[in-house]
Order: C-alpha cells, then sequence, then structure tokens
C-alpha cells in the first residue's frame, strides 16, 4: 500500500461527488464532531441543519474542520480535511440568492434535509424544528489517497 497526497483538483473531485462527510467544531477547549450532509459549489461546502449543538457552537466560533472520506478497503481509500469557516444563511434580502442556491444544490440528492430536519428528541424533550442554511468556506484543503499493491 502506498499514501499519497492527492491534489488540488483531485480533492475538489472528492467533495464534488460525496455529499456526507464530518463536521468538527469547538467551544471552550471542547471539540465536538458529528455527520453533516453537504454539496460543494466554488469553493464553499452548503448545509441544512436545525439549531442544536453544532449550529450554536458555530455561532460562538465560526472556525470549523471538515472531514470526507471515500473508503473502498483499508488498502484503498481517500480523504480530504478543509479547514474553513461557517457563514450562516439567515433568510435575509442580502442572502437570499446563496440560500436559494443551498436549497437548489442540496435538493438535487434524495432526503437531503434529513437528517438536519427530522423530529428529534433529546433527554426527553423534542427540539424545535428550526431550520437553519449555512455553508463552510474552504481556507485551507488537504487531501491524501491510499492505493494497494502501489
Amino acid at each position: 500500500m502506498l499514501i499519497r497526497d492527492m491534489t488540488r483538483d483531485m480533492s475538489l473531485d472528492l467533495l464534488k461527488r460525496m455529499h456526507v462527510g464530518h463536521l468538527g467544531c469547538a467551544r471552550g477547549g471542547q471539540p465536538y464532531v458529528v455527520p453533516f450532509s453537504f454539496a460543494y459549489h466554488r469553493e464553499h461546502l452548503y448545509a441544512f441543519a436545525t439549531v442544536g449543538r453544532k449550529v450554536e457552537w458555530m455561532r460562538a466560533n465560526p472556525l470549523v474542520c471538515v472531514e470526507v472520506e471515500e473508503i473502498l478497503s483499508r488498502q484503498e481509500w481517500q480523504t480530504v480535511v478543509i479547514l474553513g469557516r461557517y457563514q450562516e444563511l439567515p433568510n435575509t434580502p442580502e442572502l437570499n440568492a446563496a440560500r436559494v442556491l443551498a436549497h437548489d444544490l442540496l435538493a438535487k440528492t434524495a432526503a437531503w434535509w434529513e437528517p438536519g430536519y427530522v423530529r428529534t428528541r433529546l433527554h426527553g424533550v423534542e427540539r424545535p424544528l428550526e431550520p437553519t442554511y449555512f455553508r463552510i468556506s474552504i481556507d485551507e484543503l488537504s487531501g491524501h489517497q491510499a492505493l494497494s499493491g502501489a
């Protein structure tokens, strides 16, 4: 097996093909990582969620990390890591075009609103469904791949 760097184009190709990754955020020195659905478009990952820990923490600290992977086997895989910045896309005239773009990109995938907009009960309390569109700007991007038999 050989592990090598991926080019920027190879990394972006993985982002275009994949729609689920892991989003890391932090507050008060405590990291938090969750799976999330996204759509890539021109140096941004667009996503949708309801307000909860993830959104609250990104509002408090917009610096985030995203990991996206495609694993064929232990010897054949690709992974991309993004360091970026969270930007909420509220329903305002200034950000309407970005919200429409986010919706249209995400809607290309079946059941795109899941798990972000599903009934959620945490600690016996139902969480309100407060829809939130956001995007992650890509500040830094790196990718690695493993090749078997290389």
